[in-house]
């Protein structure tokens, strides 16, 4: 599926994100300005858009777009809902849904999320520099531009997403 003539998930260099164009493997030679974003299947373009990714399965899905707003089970444990940045999704994918081919990669829109978004550590065996995008409060429907499945490979693992 496809949103405004894009194709998925996008970033804004400027967003306070540490290094986010090396995740995507640019930031030599290329030009990156504040509104340089990433497509998963166009490589760069521009759009005045930055976004974060959640993981959810297709039955969590499926009963969050009945609500206004939704919480992974984690939530009331840790108080805030698990996000990532394109460039870091597949480390918590392959972390925790190793081999499922039930996943959505919710793409979200950050100016609609409303609760605070804060950026830190991972846990252990993550890069040690990454932070992690949580967002303390609920999850509401209204900021997912799209939701596109996310497939394993055929060993079960989950690649980094790539722009080449």
């Amino acid at each position: 599926m496809t949103v405004g003539g894009w194709h998925g998930a996008i970033v804004r260099r400027s967003a306070g994100i540490p290094d986010i164009a090396s995740w995507f493997g640019f930031g030599g030679s290329e030009t990156l300005t504040d509104d340089t974003i990433i497509c998963l299947l166009c490589g760069v373009i521009r759009v005045p858009q930055p976004c974060l990714l959640h993981l959810i399965s297709e039955a969590d899905w499926s009963q969050a777009v009945a609500t206004d707003d939704w919480a992974p089970a984690e939530f009331d444990r840790d108080g805030f809902v698990h996000l990532s940045a394109p460039g870091q999704v597949h480390l918590p994918a392959n972390r925790i849904f190793s081999g499922r081919h039930d996943l959505l990669l919710l793409i979200l829109d950050p100016a609609l999320l409303g609760g605070e978004v804060r950026w830190e550590p991972g846990v252990s065996g993550d890069p040690t520099a990454m932070l992690f995008p949580h967002l303390y409060g609920r999850l509401p429907i209204r900021a997912v531009v799209e939701a596109r499945p996310y497939r394993p490979t055929p060993d079960g693992t989950f690649p980094p997403l790539t722009t080449r």
